[in-house]
């Protein structure tokens, strides 16, 4: 196991990303494990589904970081651009 050191930021610490990932995941499966029985009355149809929030949000997630990807690799400049 790696030694923590004092000064680093509490984010970045394994132990608290970790914690993070198991608490995120459990707000996830009790908000889908919740409209088992609350009915929820979607607008369209679609998003009245059993765990259509949680498909949709990490749908979401993947395709902003896909764009955010695909922007890095059109603004990308050389190492030395701004040199003489």
């Amino acid at each position: 196991m790696s030694v923590e050191r004092e000064n680093d930021h509490w984010l970045v610490r394994p132990r608290t990303i970790r914690w993070l990932w198991i608490a995120f995941s459990a707000v996830l499966a009790l908000v889908v494990i919740l409209q088992f029985g609350i009915k929820v009355k979607g607008y369209f149809g679609i998003d009245g589904w059993l765990g259509f929030g949680a498909v949709f949000g990490f749908l979401c997630c993947v395709g902003m970081v896909l764009m955010a990807k695909g922007l890095g690799q059109f603004l990308k400049r050389e190492e030395n651009f701004y040199d003489d």
